[in-house]
């Protein structure tokens, strides 16, 4: 049986978290993979993955192999984690040889949702002028692309309109030819 990874992307305060715990939901047998936490396994020594390559390169190796793990044990894969294109191609990339199709979607909201919703979280997880670098970031390196949803308009009492389009459109099926030739490792 054909498994599937979404990847669940954007900036801070999107909705990543919500949406992939609810999108983890909708299949028999699934799991849910959180960047943040997989990037905090190592205690001593870590760096920021925004600000380390080390520590990204690490962050992604350990999703790669988790997600290989739980694929091989026919599990659907659910990834929560500020991913950039170049990251959902690596992943991509190395999961080709096994028999599953990935999704990449990019939560997106404009600069004023982005600070409304980073000032609305409890202070010890606020991003601040981080979450409107990786907004600028993100739509930087996405301008027109077919894997940003843009949530603005949705609230959390519409979750399962979300899931529901994440679920049936064609247009987050990850493609290799938006991705330059190359452009194989972990940014």
């Amino acid at each position: 049986m054909e498994r599937s990874v979404y990847i669940i992307s954007g900036p801070a305060g999107v909705g990543k978290s919500t949406t992939a715990g609810e999108l983890v939901q909708q299949f028999d047998k699934s799991a849910l993979i959180s960047g943040d936490d997989i990037s905090h396994i190592p205690v001593n020594g870590r760096g920021k993955p925004w600000l380390c390559q080390e520590t990204l390169q690490l962050t992604w190796s350990n999703i790669l192999s988790l997600t290989r793990n739980l694929l091989g044990f026919g599990y659907d894969v659910v990834i929560d984690y500020v991913t950039l294109p170049a990251q959902a191609a690596w992943l991509a990339e190395n999961l080709r040889d096994l028999n599953v199709k990935v999704f990449y979607v990019v939560l997106m909201v404009g600069e004023a949702e982005i600070v409304r919703r980073d000032q609305g979280r409890h202070p010890d997880a606020r991003m601040g002028a981080r979450s409107v670098e990786l907004l600028r970031e993100f739509k930087e390196v996405l301008q027109g692309d077919e894997h940003i949803f843009n949530t603005e308009s949705y609230g959390v009492g519409q979750l399962p309109e979300v899931i529901g389009e994440i679920l049936s459109s064609p247009r987050f099926l990850f493609s290799r030819s938006g991705w330059m030739e190359g452009e194989n490792q972990q940014h």
